[in-house]
């Protein structure tokens, strides 16, 4: 397999803040959204931008990445160390699974370079047992729940994460999700089996959400899912509220404004005050997501303003007009 470079896939060094890491992931997956971005090869940039920002983002991966040494390059042959990650095999999880996924592009489809590196992390097998109380575990929000509340049965459990948009998250449509799973054959060798199951989004789901798949893992184990959503081309999920950026210009600050802003319904109508600095943080309410008792979150919506870069030369002629008449002054003398 071939060494990938997460650190050149996002474009930061290696001595990178998680706030450094964090910029420089939603501006790269604003740009490579296959919703937004229709060239060749987005889909795959994506993809590979949400594998870096998985590794990257995540303590315990970024650690056990930086720990191969600063000398690789991307595209070189990669082998993993022996025991690496505490199992053998270079495509596939933990006990020879591999979780794939429908939903968002670019979601839990990772590379094999990743699977060898970190597959006992992104799904790792647990032994059954009691556990505390699932937080969606009353609402009914995935297939299969029975048993007593909070009680894991004897098997494996396996984890996994499930990628979907804030859209996904506002309709609660059901999404489906294949796995291979192994199993246990009568010679006693082991074959792997390819399972579907279709997921009902609990009330109030958002991102970071863990749901449970009862009796979906090996043996009478559960699959437990948790929720990652897709970087968005309009919005920044913030719980239940939306943050949105909204450009006006210098004209539209001053005088006041009403745009069309959209909204998970459609667009609505927005008005910006006369007067308006840029910065300023405006509240569409109610037009966020629904939380576990139906309370819509808000739409946050931060002003930028925005000049032309290139003025013609009218557009010049009447900002120094206005520069030489106009008594404001935004610093003080």
């Amino acid at each position: 397999m071939k060494y990938l470079d997460y650190y050149a896939v996002l474009g930061v060094a290696r001595t990178a803040s998680a706030d450094e890491i964090k910029k420089a992931y939603r501006k790269l997956a604003r740009q490579y959204h296959p919703d937004v971005n229709k060239s060749a090869g987005a889909e795959a940039r994506f993809k590979e931008i949400n594998e870096a920002n998985e590794v990257l983002s995540d303590p315990e991966k970024r650690k056990r990445y930086d720990a191969l040494g600063p000398d690789w390059k991307s595209g070189q042959d990669f082998t993993p160390p022996p025991g690496w990650g505490g199992f053998e095999g270079a495509s596939s999880g933990p006990g020879g699974f591999r979780f794939e996924f429908g939903g968002a592009p670019g979601g839990g489809d990772f590379s094999d370079f990743f699977s060898a590196l970190f597959g006992d992390l992104g799904g790792r097998p647990r032994r059954g047992g009691r556990r505390g109380a699932s937080p969606f575990g009353g609402f009914g929000g995935f297939a299969g729940e029975t048993g007593e509340e909070g009680f894991a049965p004897q098997g494996r459990d396996y984890e996994a994460t499930l990628s979907l948009s804030i859209e996904d998250l506002f309709s609660r449509a059901p999404k489906s999700v294949s796995l291979q799973v192994p199993q246990v054959r009568p010679n006693g060798s082991m074959a792997r089996e390819t399972k579907t199951f279709k997921v009902r989004i609990p009330p109030g789901a958002t991102d970071g959400t863990r749901i449970r798949l009862s009796g979906q893992g090996e043996s009478g184990g559960n699959l437990y899912l948790t929720l990652r959503v897709a970087p968005h081309p309009f919005f920044q999920l913030q719980g239940h509220d939306l943050d949105l950026d909204l450009p006006i210009s210098p004209w539209e600050a001053v005088l006041g404004t009403k745009v069309r802003i959209p909204t998970l319904e459609g667009n609505a109508a927005l008005h910006v005050p006369a007067g308006t600095q840029g910065g300023a943080r405006l509240r569409l309410g109610g037009k966020g997501l629904p939380d576990q008792h139906g309370a819509r979150g808000d739409i946050f919506v931060n002003v930028r303003i925005a000049i032309p870069t290139r003025p013609t030369p009218r557009e010049k002629a009447l900002f120094e007009q206005l520069a030489k008449e106009s008594p404001f002054q935004p610093r003080p003398r």
